[in-house]
C-alpha cells in the first residue's frame, strides 16, 4: 500500500510517522468518511470488484470510493500500515422493517489500545462503511452518543452471543447492526460481495447509491435523487447528465475521471430507466 499517498487523499499527509493514538484515530476516521464516499456505481458500470484491501484502496488513490467491504478493508489495511492494532468482524447491517442477524453483509472494524479522556479502556467501534452512519469513531462501551443531528445506540446484540448491536438513529436510512467480536478474514466477505454486486435482488444492483457524511449531516443519491438529512434537509430530483454528474463532484467528489464519456452516457440512460420504473410504480 502507498500509505504516503492514501494520507494526502485524506489531507492528513503529516500523520505518517505520527505514534497511534485515539486522536489520530477520529482524524483518520473523519476525513475518511468526508473525502471518501458511500458508492456502488461501479455495480453501475459493470465493472467487477473484489474484496482484497489493497485492491480497493487503489481505487480509493484514484479518486473513488467503495462500500463496506471496499471502504473498511481499505482502511483496516492503512491503519495497520500505521501501526494501529485493528480487528476485522462480520456484521450484519438490518435495513427498515427488516429482521436483525449477523449475515456477512457488512465489514465491522474495532481498535483497541487507544485510551482517551471519554474512553479509557482504548477499545473503539471503527466503521467507514455505514454511508449515513458514524462520523467519528465510537467507544466500545454500552451507552447513548450523539454526532451531529443523530443519536447512535451502541449495546450487547441480542442475536449473536458476545457480540454488539449498533442502533441507527430512527432518521437514518437503516435500522441498525450487529456484529460478532470474533476476528475474521476478508475471505469471510467473498460470498456475499458476489451476490450484493450481481444478485438481482441485492440493493445495490436495484439502486446507484452514493452517500458522505459531515459533521452536520449527510448527503444521500438514490438513482437521480438527491437529499440531505440533518442540517439544511432537502430533497431534489436530478433531471439531466450535466445535473447528476456536477452532484458526484461537487457534493460527494467523484470527478469519475476514470469512466468515459461513454460510460457516463450510458451509465445515465441505465439511471434515467431506473427512474422512470420507479415512477411507474410509485403511487401518486
Amino acid at each position: 500500500m502507498n500509505t504516503a499517498e492514501y494520507l494526502r487523499r485524506l489531507g492528513l499527509p503529516g500523520l505518517l510517522n505520527t505514534p497511534p493514538s485515539a486522536e489520530s484515530l477520529r482524524a483518520l476516521h473523519v476525513a475518511h468518511v468526508e473525502r471518501v464516499p458511500y458508492e456502488v456505481l461501479e455495480i453501475w458500470l459493470g465493472r467487477a470488484t473484489t474484496v482484497d484491501p489493497l485492491e480497493s484502496a487503489e481505487r480509493i488513490l484514484r479518486g473513488r470510493g467503495g462500500y463496506c467491504y471496499h471502504l473498511n478493508g481499505a482502511f483496516s489495511r492503512l491503519a495497520m500500515e500505521l501501526g494501529y492494532e485493528v480487528t476485522r468482524h462480520v456484521g450484519g447491517a438490518q435495513m427498515r422493517g427488516g429482521e436483525p442477524g449477523v449475515s456477512g453483509n457488512h465489514l465491522v472494524l474495532t481498535a483497541r489500545g487507544l485510551p482517551s479522556d471519554d474512553n479509557p479502556g482504548g477499545e473503539w467501534l471503527v466503521d467507514l462503511g455505514l454511508g449515513d452512519g458514524l462520523h467519528e469513531p465510537l467507544p466500545l462501551v454500552e451507552g447513548t452518543y450523539r454526532q451531529g443531528p443523530f443519536r447512535y445506540g451502541l449495546r450487547p446484540s441480542e442475536v449473536v452471543p458476545g457480540g454488539w448491536r449498533f442502533d441507527h438513529d430512527p432518521g437514518g436510512s437503516f435500522e441498525g447492526m450487529d456484529f460478532a467480536l470474533t476476528p475474521t478474514d476478508m475471505s469471510a466477505f467473498t460470498k456475499m460481495h458476489d451476490h450484493l454486486s450481481t444478485s438481482p435482488d441485492s440493493g445495490f444492483v436495484r439502486v446507484a447509491t452514493v452517500q458522505r457524511r459531515d459533521a452536520s449531516g449527510a448527503d444521500i443519491l438514490r438513482g437521480l435523487r438527491l437529499s440531505r438529512l440533518g442540517s439544511g434537509s432537502h430533497s431534489v430530483t436530478l433531471d439531466s447528465a450535466r445535473d447528476y454528474y456536477a452532484a458526484l463532484a461537487d457534493v460527494f467528489g467523484l470527478s469519475l475521471d476514470d469512466v468515459s464519456a461513454g460510460e457516463k452516457d450510458a451509465l445515465f440512460g441505465r439511471l434515467h430507466d431506473a427512474h422512470e420504473e420507479w415512477l411507474a410504480a410509485t403511487p401518486a
